[in-house]
């Protein structure tokens, strides 16, 4: 084999790697990011207007990650 066929069995090795550790981590957040929104409707009225609040940023919190995870994996694969 060339060192030209290993560098892009290699490079094809990483990028692979790097969108499966994404795709994980892009689910973790959007699971994270639904439990937030579950956990603030079951509790409703038990919330402060402060804990809403928190609430509300931590799931977009989430959310943002979740779509930043899910852009590199498109850059990458581009």
């Amino acid at each position: 084999m060339s060192k030209d066929t290993l560098d892009k069995a290699a490079d094809a090795v990483k990028r692979t790697t790097d969108n499966v550790k994404d795709a994980i981590h892009e689910g973790q957040h959007r699971t994270a990011a639904e439990a937030e929104k579950a956990r603030r409707e079951s509790l409703g009225g038990e919330l402060s207007g402060t804990e809403k609040a928190k609430s509300v940023v931590n799931e977009a919190k989430h959310r943002t990650q979740a779509e930043i995870d899910a852009a590199k994996r498109d850059l990458r694969n581009r």
